[in-house]
């Protein structure tokens, strides 16, 4: 006797597979930044990234270009909401919103924002292991997957950034970043940027994961290298903005849902 038939594969057009959104109007744009922008800080707070009023992301205007939206000074990470973001032009001056910005922040992140017109977003905070890590002024070494997503494609900034507000400090940071994801500001911490806000996220979570895993086996013993092609090879296939994108998706329908006032 036969078995019963067994079920036809659901057609690779039905099944759900979520892509970044394309806007009708940059009012629609604007708002999708913004809400994204709100979600990241929630999240980065949730992870223990923000540390006093320091760390912060910013996300360009898709409008005026040299405008940027970042979270309003001294108000937590967790807390903030879409409306309480503030709109900062390039030289840090506030031009929508009620408060204050962190005008450290605009001394490096403007300067990137510049120097990187593809860049939408770029992501700095005082994380811990990313702290760690900078603090041995080493960069990461390809001894994961997720690591080899960096591999040639972020840099060491070789010099103390304390907390300033010289623009000239800002387009050295930019300059050391140049072409790339991810920048190690040495004895300070990470710094990432993408072409959306998911992915600026994203590659700022990662990082901070790749140093805790980079110290705890270094700890542990002698990590081993993968071999240069192969870590080109997975950068290749895990290393662009469109993964990055993906890759935050889950987490940002979970902050979405369990914080849904974030959008207020």
């Amino acid at each position: 006797m036969h078995g019963p038939t067994p079920p036809l594969p659901v057609p690779t057009d039905k099944l759900q597979f979520a892509m970044p959104p394309r806007h009708e109007s940059l009012e629609d744009e604007r708002r999708h930044r913004k809400e994204r922008l709100a979600g990241a800080l929630r999240l980065f707070g949730r992870l223990g990234y923000e540390d006093g009023v320091s760390g912060h992301i910013t996300a360009r205007d898709p409008e005026f270009s040299e405008c940027f939206w970042v979270n309003p000074f001294g108000i937590p990470f967790r807390h903030v909401t879409v409306s309480d973001l503030v709109l900062a032009n390039r030289d840090g001056q506030v031009v929508e919103g009620g408060h204050h910005v962190n005008q450290a922040a605009f001394a490096v992140h403007a300067q990137v924002h510049a120097a990187r017109p593809d860049v939408v977003a770029v992501a700095h905070c005082h994380s811990v292991h990313g702290r760690a890590l900078a603090a041995l002024g080493e960069l990461l070494d390809p001894i994961t997957q997720e690591s080899c997503a960096f591999y040639e494609d972020h840099a060491l900034y070789d010099a103390y950034t304390s907390v300033t507000v010289d623009p000239e400090e800002g387009r050295r940071v930019a300059a050391a970043l140049g072409t790339r994801k991810a920048l190690v500001l040495r004895n300070h911490g990470l710094l990432t940027v993408g072409d959306s806000v998911d992915a600026a996220a994203w590659w700022f979570m990662t990082m901070e994961r790749s140093c805790q895993v980079q110290l705890t086996a270094r700890a542990a013993g002698r990590p081993v290298l993968i071999e240069h092609r192969q870590a080109v090879a997975t950068r290749e296939q895990l290393g662009g903005d469109l993964v990055a994108w993906i890759n935050y998706q889950p987490m940002w329908r979970e902050i979405t849902r369990s914080e849904p006032d974030l959008l207020d």
